[in-house]
């Protein structure tokens, strides 16, 4: 019981985390765009949450209870809570010192080392993969809100030029709330899956990701009281660290980020939505030139996301030790 009420807590505690740090982000984009209804701002990344990963699967899941430790052999739950736990704690730390970060990096830190310390097998060749990828998608979100901003300015103006340019915002951020599911989202999914699987069947080995409809409802309302609680602070720091200045430069930044995503989840690779917003945001301002962007804000970011991987990695090899001697 005592095992089953850790990760059971564990779970909300992270759903909520999660929402707070990655939904607020997403929701608040999509409502910087002028008259896009607020309701659909939230429904549409609700909708995607709770069906995407059925028609789509659930490879990304897959990868943080398969890929990147032996977490299938006894002791795996057991470092798999682990890891989660040291990955909110790394990223409370940060953003109480005003160093917003990346929660996905820093579960694929914390469990990696956790799983080391726990004396499992880590996959390097996994852990590599996910590294590459997740690095280079912020690049390749920088470079496409660019492009796809600079190409915006020369789209003519017409008298239908407002409605276009809104129902254009909602195709970029319906693929945007897709991606998120089909990828970054999923780290909740395998949280809440492992959770699932402990109350059914005690601490051992983890099993394949599996997690029914109702528990997907449940996920994405607390998913959804993270992100509207944390909403307003998340929106004032994207206002203060990052400027676009048009709403085309909205849609640019949502459709980089989106493409971002959807292609690393061809190869199963979770990817921080955030890191791609924000690098999505940062191509379209600075087609503007590079006083468009706040560089300070870009700069806290940077440091923050270049410090989470290390003491994730670091504090869940310790917290993987703790585990094995129990």
């Amino acid at each position: 019981m005592g095992w089953t009420l850790a990760f059971a807590g564990t779970a909300v505690l992270f759903v909520l985390v999660t929402g707070a740090n990655d939904g607020a982000a997403l929701i608040g984009l999509g409502l910087r765009f002028p008259k896009a209804p607020g309701w659909l701002a939230v429904a549409l990344p609700a909708a995607a949450l709770i069906g995407v990963p059925y028609v789509l699967g659930v490879a990304v899941a897959a990868t943080f209870t398969e890929r990147l430790a032996g977490l299938g052999s006894e002791g795996g739950a057991a470092a798999f809570l682990a890891g989660v736990v040291i990955a909110v704690g790394v990223v409370a730390v940060l953003a109480g010192r005003g160093l917003p970060t990346s929660l996905t990096l820093a579960v694929v830190g914390g469990i990696t080392g956790a799983g080391f310390g726990a004396g499992l097998p880590v996959s390097a060749a996994g852990l590599g993969t996910v590294l590459a990828v997740g690095a280079l998608a912020p690049l390749a979100g920088v470079l496409l809100g660019y492009l796809l901003a600079a190409c915006s300015r020369r789209v003519p103006s017409h008298g239908r030029m407002p409605r276009l340019v809104l129902a254009a915002h909602l195709l970029a951020y319906t693929a945007q709330c897709v991606a998120y599911a089909v990828n970054d989202g999923q780290k909740m999914v395998a949280v809440v899956s492992v959770a699932l699987e402990v109350g059914r069947h005690g601490v051992g080995g983890i099993g394949p990701v599996s997690v029914g409809p109702a528990w997907m409802a449940l996920l994405v309302l607390v998913f959804l009281t993270g992100a509207l609680t944390s909403l307003p602070t998340v929106g004032a720091r994207l206002g203060r660290g990052l400027v676009l200045a048009r709403p085309l430069y909205v849609v640019s930044a949502e459709t980089a980020a989106a493409g971002a995503v959807l292609g690393s989840s061809v190869l199963g690779a979770p990817v921080s939505m955030t890191q791609s917003v924000t690098a999505g945001v940062v191509g379209a301002a600075a087609s503007e030139g590079s006083r468009r962007v706040r560089w300070q804000g870009v700069a806290n970011m940077g440091t923050a996301w270049l410090v989470t991987l290390p003491s994730s990695m670091a504090l869940g090899c310790l917290a993987g030790l703790a585990v094995r001697w129990l």
